[in-house]
């Protein structure tokens, strides 16, 4: 089986949960060489991996290159650090 767009980012979205933001970008540079065009949750998985790394001027870049695209980032929900049960 070939990777496709949501195979790499849901990797990338692992690497940004897992603190390895220099791989994301790895795989982020690999996919758009296989020729497979990052959509906007692409863009936002490997921007907050960015983020999360210290990397913010990387991550600037990289959302004014999805706003380039005509791509629109998602709003990201903070996570709460309680339950509402």
């Amino acid at each position: 089986l070939e990777p496709n767009i949501i195979t790499y980012t849901a990797i990338i979205s692992a690497c940004e949960k897992g603190g390895q933001w220099q791989k994301a970008l790895d795989l982020f540079d690999e996919l758009q060489r296989r020729g497979l065009e990052p959509n906007a949750i692409t863009y936002d998985a490997v921007i907050a991996a960015c983020k999360k790394g210290g990397q913010v001027a990387k991550a600037f870049r990289l959302f004014d290159e999805s706003q380039q695209r005509g791509l629109r980032s998602r709003p990201r929900r903070r996570r709460s650090s309680s339950r509402n049960n």
